[in-house]
């Protein structure tokens, strides 16, 4: 009772150190392509902080997996080092007694993986285009600054103001572009306001001005006169957000026939698999020969998290075109990296008994 104690303590440890050391890694770089949007002028600098937190919500699942996997081979690599593996054995313990202490420490992160990943990491990513959508709404509902001209996030209007009043309602000698359907329409008027409909759309309402309409390449043209002409400042809240598989919540996806949708699924459900997988298979790999040199098994623990994971992104590619069923990827891909369990630790229980033999 004291080891496990002991040991799930430094299992804990040790994940926690490489999991701070991973997330420290990814905020970073998403901090600086955040960064690098916001000069572009793609986002708002004030969106970066929100953007950045759905952003790494979506990746703390897998890196809850990688941080628990090198956890475990860390403390086991140390205790082969240390020399207490030879203890350990020398009391006629096998190598399979490490599964219990292993589950009991990985099984509560597996449940936070499969939570994230199931239902957290969609909503992030659901909530990040609604963010993002919002972002695009008030930048088109601000075409009205003074002085410059301002081109909407469709491309098909471009809108300039000489200048607002005060209240920030009236505006003045107001030139409006708008491309549709390969004609242009050009409206002029010397006096406006904004407004704002029940539905939350915004308008620029233009007085006593003009409209031309044209055909590029025509000499064809009218013109109209009005005395109040309302131009809707485009918005998005009435196309909602972009469904994409990624930020469909997972309930959807468990109904839909749609093949996309069953890649997204065989995704969130593989990383809590791979999860426990990954943990069983780093008892094994974890060896270390303290005479030999120590980065070897690394190496090697490092190959085989890529080949899993280049696997499971196959999978998941090879059921979106069609050239697998759910059932097939899921079954396949976990099925495939268990059956190196038994042969991983059973090259390692016959090297030991081996050695035992021979001494």
């Amino acid at each position: 009772m004291i080891f496990q104690r002991a040991i799930r303590r430094e299992f804990t440890q040790s994940a926690a150190g490489v999991f701070v050391a991973l997330f420290a890694i990814l905020l970073t770089t998403q901090l600086i392509r955040l960064l690098g949007e916001a000069a572009e002028g793609s986002i708002a600098p004030e969106a970066v902080a929100a953007l950045l937190g759905f952003s790494a919500l979506n990746y703390i699942p897998t890196l809850l997996a990688l941080a628990s996997f090198i956890a475990i081979l860390l403390a086991l690599s140390r205790s082969y080092r240390d020399s207490e593996m030879v203890v350990w054995f020398s009391c006629g313990l096998p190598l399979t007694a490490w599964v219990r202490p292993v589950l009991v420490f990985v099984m509560p992160l597996v449940l936070a993986i499969a939570l994230l990943s199931l239902f957290v990491s969609p909503w992030a990513l659901s909530k990040s285009a609604e963010y993002r959508g919002n972002l695009e709404t008030r930048r088109d509902a601000g075409q009205v600054t003074p002085g410059a001209f301002q081109e909407s996030s469709s491309g098909e209007r471009v809108i300039f103001v000489e200048g607002v009043s005060e209240d920030e309602r009236y505006v003045r000698n107001v030139f409006v572009s708008t491309m549709r359907e390969q004609r242009l329409d050009v409206t002029m008027a010397a006096t406006g306001y904004q407004e704002i409909a029940e539905n939350g759309d915004r308008f620029i309402v233009l007085q006593n001005g003009r409209r031309y309409e044209m055909q590029p390449g025509s000499a064809e043209f009218r013109i109209m006169e009005y005395a109040r002409y309302a131009v809707r400042v485009e918005t998005k809240e009435a196309r909602g957000i972009e469904k994409t598989p990624k930020n469909t919540p997972t309930l959807d996806l468990i109904g839909s026939d749609a093949r996309t949708h069953q890649a997204e699924l065989l995704w969130r459900v593989s990383m809590p698999v791979s999860a426990i997988i990954l943990a069983m298979l780093a008892i094994p790999l974890s060896f270390v020969n303290p005479r030999a040199g120590r980065s070897a098994n690394f190496l090697l623990a490092l190959f085989v998290y890529l080949v899993y994971n280049n696997l499971m992104t196959v999978g998941q590619a090879w059921v979106a075109s069609g050239r697998l069923s759910f059932l097939d990827g899921l079954l396949g891909i976990h099925l495939l990296m268990s059956c190196l369990l038994p042969l991983l630790f059973f090259r390692r229980i016959a090297v030991f008994s081996f050695a035992r033999f021979s001494r």
